[in-house]
C-alpha cells in the first residue's frame, strides 16, 4: 500500500542538543532539550555486544562487565541505544493526525482507528483542513462532548469496551491530552492507552550520583520481577510518568520517596537539566515520550530503601563503569540509557563525535 503524505508536528531532527525553553508555568525557567533522534551507526552487529540474559543477570555480572576495558572514544554503543528508542520511524505514514480544535494531539494507526469506527458517537473521521496548511482525513471527538470531563469518561468507557486483547496493562492513571506541554488540556487519557492515541507522554528522570574520592558514582536500580515492563532490568535512580494534575517538580520528589526513600529534605534540592524525546513505533503503537532530566547529587552515606515494591535492589556503580554498561549491554531500560547518556556528557565523561549524526 502506498503511504500518504503524513504532516507531523514536530519535526525530526538529527541532533542531540536542541535550545527549548520549558513554559512559564512549569518549575523550569530555561533548559536545554535534549532530542536524541534517529541517528545512523556503524556496522555493530550482536556479536559486537555483550549479552547475558536481558532480565537474567545479577549485579556481579554488571560489575564485571563495568570493569572490562572499551574505547571511550567508541559511541556506537551509544548510539545503538538511540536507535533501539527510534524504531520504524519510516512507518509513521501509517497513522493518521487525532486532532482536538484544530490541533494535532496525536496519530492512530489505521488498524486501530478500524476498531474505534464501532463507537461512532464518541468518535468523528472527518476530511478536511485542520490546521498548517494539512488537509485530509483525521479523526476527532465528536462536538457534543463539549468538557475535558465528558470527553475522559466518554473515551474511557471506549478503552474499558476495546478491553485488555487492544489495550494491555491498564494502570487506572491518567495521562493529560494537549497539543503541547503546559497547552489546554483537552482531556485525560488512560496511561496504558496514550501509545495507541499516539499522544505526547511525558515523564520525570533522575540521576542520583555521589562524588567520593574525586571520582562520580550513580545510584542505580535493578527493577523487581513483577513489574509488567522491563522486569528484572536496570534503571537509573528514581523515574515516573508525569500524571495530569501535578507539576513535574512535585511528581519528581514523590517519586524519590516512593522508589528511593530520599527525604524531601535531600530532594528539594534536584536539579531540572533539560529533557529527552524519542519516537518509537510498534505496531499499533505510536509512543511520543518526552523525559524531564534531573540531577541530585546525594551525601556519601545516603543509601536508597526502595518503599513501593518496583525495586529489587540498588548498587553504587562509578559513572565509567556504568557507561561501559551501557554501551557493552541490553541490561538497562531501553529510554533509562538515553537519559545517562545525556548525564554522561553532561558531566564530561565522552565528547561527541559528528559520526553519524547530521545536524539540519
Amino acid at each position: 500500500m502506498a503511504c500518504r503524505v503524513l504532516f507531523i508536528s514536530t519535526p525530526m531532527r538529527r541532533s542531540f542538543a536542541w535550545p527549548f525553553e520549558f513554559p512559564s508555568s512549569s518549575s523550569y525557567s530555561s533548559v536545554k532539550f535534549v532530542n536524541f533522534m534517529r541517528s545512523s551507526t556503524s556496522n555493530r552487529t550482536a556479536s559486537n555486544l555483550t549479552f547475558v540474559s536481558t532480565n537474567n543477570f545479577t549485579w556481579d555480572d554488571v560489575v564485571r562487565i563495568g570493569q572490562s576495558e572499551s574505547d571511550p572514544s567508541d559511541l556506537t554503543g551509544f548510539f545503538d541505544k538511540v536507535k533501539a528508542c527510534n524504531r520504524n520511524v519510516e512507518k509513521q505514514c501509517e497513522f493518521v493526525p487525532f486532532v482536538m480544535k484544530g490541533q494535532v494531539v496525536g496519530y492512530v494507526h489505521d488498524g486501530f482507528a478500524a476498531h474505534l469506527r464501532r463507537f461512532q458517537d464518541v468518535f468523528s473521521f472527518p476530511e478536511g483542513a485542520i490546521h498548517n496548511g494539512y488537509s485530509g482525513f483525521h479523526i476527532t471527538l465528536q462536538p457534543d462532548l463539549k468538557s475535558p470531563e465528558d470527553r475522559t469518561a466518554a473515551v474511557g468507557d471506549v478503552i474499558k469496551c476495546l478491553g485488555p486483547e487492544l489495550i494491555p496493562g491498564i494502570r487506572n492513571e491518567l495521562y493529560p491530552v494537549t497539543s503541547a506541554f503546559g497547552e489546554e488540556v483537552f482531556f485525560s487519557l488512560e496511561r496504558a492507552a496514550a501509545p495507541y492515541f499516539g499522544i505526547k507522554a511525558y515523564g520525570v528522570h533522575m540521576n542520583g550520583y555521589v562524588d567520593k574520592e574525586g571520582q562520580k558514582f550513580l545510584w542505580l536500580g535493578k527493577r523487581s520481577q513483577a513489574k509488567p515492563t522491563f522486569p528484572g532490568m536496570l534503571d537509573h535512580l528514581v523515574a515516573g510518568g508525569l500524571p495530569h494534575g501535578i507539576r513535574s517538580g512535585e511528581n519528581m520528589m514523590k517519586e524519590c520517596e516512593e522508589e528511593a526513600g530520599i527525604p524531601m529534605s535531600i530532594s528539594k534540592q534536584v536539579k531540572p537539566v533539560g529533557a529527552v524525546a524519542y519516537v518509537d513505533i510498534d505496531g499499533y503503537r505510536f509512543k511520543r515520550d518526552v523525559l524531564f532530566c534531573y540531577d541530585l547529587k546525594l551525601p556519601q552515606d545516603f543509601v536508597p530503601k526502595n518503599q513501593d515494591g518496583e525495586v529489587e535492589s540498588f548498587r553504587l556503580i562509578s559513572v565509567p563503569h556504568v557507561a561501559n554498561v551501557i554501551k557493552e549491554t541490553q541490561f538497562f531500560k531501553t529510554n533509562c540509557s538515553l537519559v545517562i547518556i545525556d548525564f554522561l556528557f553532561r558531566h564530561g565523561y565522552g565528547q561527541l563525535s559528528l559520526h553519524g549524526v547530521q545536524n539540519r
